[in-house]
């Protein structure tokens, strides 16, 4: 009925309905369903959970106490997603109103099904929409806010060459530019500024990671507004282009996993060890925010939240295990 992936390529909404339900579903690549939630019986609701039909595989009905129109209600009209900034979380419309929500945080196994409009109460099924609009409304504006300007001419080169002004004034000229992204989104590139008064070292700079704002971020933070926009940035004496491999490793990462990144985490290199751009001796990478002896690259911000920069440096399995 309807399937529809997200702009990165790592979620996809799938609406499935037979002659008695429908239900929307939200998976990655690989099939796993992430959220599920209910949308509308097409005939009259049972008193209680039909499992019979669950353990068949097929949507569910939802009971009479839990349903706006108890009796059902018609076939779905025009289906149309709304991605959130993130994409992790979609709005769903019936010709332009609003259908049901599953965010990102929605997680079947723990009872988190996901909100639809016809749906009264918690249910494994779905929950109410109605109760969660206040603190909905504000994703679900933003998003469409988002998608409107990114999508519009000229956002992605404004939004870049805003990046590239700042990094001017805390790093110095620019050196070359290399594209990080190819075909697919986020848009990213990677700057080198040589060394530059005082710094005897090259600093290369992802430029386009905070121009959308991580995934998950609000599962781990209490306030997700000042860790949600990152880039990062990596020094090096040796040839740059070594290590902006480093960057383009992990510039897309967190849009294609879903997940984010912040101070003092780790990644592993995806590939041989012998392949690590910086050196065999070392497996990944450990980030931080403002380490001593860089420069200071405070100072910018996109979408009304700071921008932090996390600094990659090598680390070896060993220093990786124990972290």
């Amino acid at each position: 009925m309807l399937a529809a992936g997200n702009p990165y390529g790592s979620r996809t909404l799938v609406v499935e309905r037979d002659e008695d339900s429908s239900v929307a579903y939200l998976c990655s690549p690989d099939g796993t369903v992430h959220g599920a939630v209910w949308l509308a019986n097409h005939r009259p609701a049972p008193a209680v959970v039909d499992l019979a039909r669950i353990n068949a595989g097929l949507p569910p009905l939802m009971p009479r106490a839990n349903t706006l129109h108890p009796d059902g209600r018609r076939p779905l009209g025009q289906l149309s997603p709304l991605w959130f900034e993130e994409g992790d979380g979609v709005a769903l419309y019936e010709d332009d109103e609003l259908l049901a929500v599953i965010p990102g945080w929605a997680d079947m196994s723990r009872g988190m099904p996901g909100y639809a409009r016809d749906a009264v109460g918690e249910s494994p099924f779905a929950w109410a929409l109605s109760e969660a609009l206040e603190g909905l409304r504000p994703r679900i504006s933003n998003a469409r806010s988002y998608w409107r300007w990114r999508h519009g001419e000229g956002s992605w080169p404004s939004f870049q060459q805003f990046v590239m002004g700042h990094l001017d004034r805390v790093l110095g000229p620019a050196g070359r530019y290399w594209d990080a992204s190819g075909e697919r989104l986020p848009t990213v590139g990677i700057t080198e500024r040589p060394p530059h008064g005082e710094r005897g070292f090259t600093v290369l700079s992802t430029v386009g990671m905070s121009c959308q704002r991580m995934p998950t971020v609000e599962q781990w933070i209490d306030k997700p507004g000042a860790y949600a926009r990152i880039e990062l940035a990596v020094a090096t004496r040796d040839d740059p282009k070594d290590a902006a491999l480093l960057l383009v490793w992990l510039s897309q990462y967190p849009w294609h996993s879903v997940t984010w990144l912040g101070h003092g985490h780790t990644a592993k290199w995806y590939h041989e060890p012998s392949t690590f751009p910086l050196g065999p001796q070392y497996s990944g990478v450990l980030m931080q925010a403002n380490p001593a002896h860089m420069p200071d690259m405070s100072g910018f911000a996109f979408g009304g939240e700071i921008v932090r920069w996390l600094w990659l440096s090598p680390v070896t399995t060993q220093a990786l295990q124990t972290h």
